[in-house]
């Protein structure tokens, strides 16, 4: 009598729990905000008050209104990076503040 196999793979095992939990989306946000200091740099970082997404937006408040500028600038690069990282599109726009 052949015996059938249950065996998954431990990562599919965990990707089919996030989404059954619907914990999949808040993962990938946490991601993207801990991705923030390899993709922007120190010097951003440094500047960098506060991150949060809400949809698929990312806002950011910084406190140099130079830096807001020039960050406008580069949000298509940033975003793309942002999205590489995760691998996914999670962020379609970045609003500095």
């Amino acid at each position: 009598m052949a015996r059938r196999s249950n065996e998954q793979p431990l990562g599919e095992v965990i990707r089919e729990l996030l989404s059954s939990y619907r914990l999949e989306g808040k993962l990938n946000q946490a991601r993207i905000i801990e991705a923030w200091p390899e993709v922007t740099g120190t010097m951003i970082t440094n500047h960098t008050k506060d991150l949060y997404i809400k949809g698929s937006r990312l806002f950011v408040k910084l406190d140099s209104p130079a830096l807001k500028n020039e960050l406008a600038y580069s949000k298509g690069q940033i975003i793309d990076s942002l999205n590489g990282i995760v691998g996914g599109k999670i962020i379609t726009d970045i609003v500095f503040n």
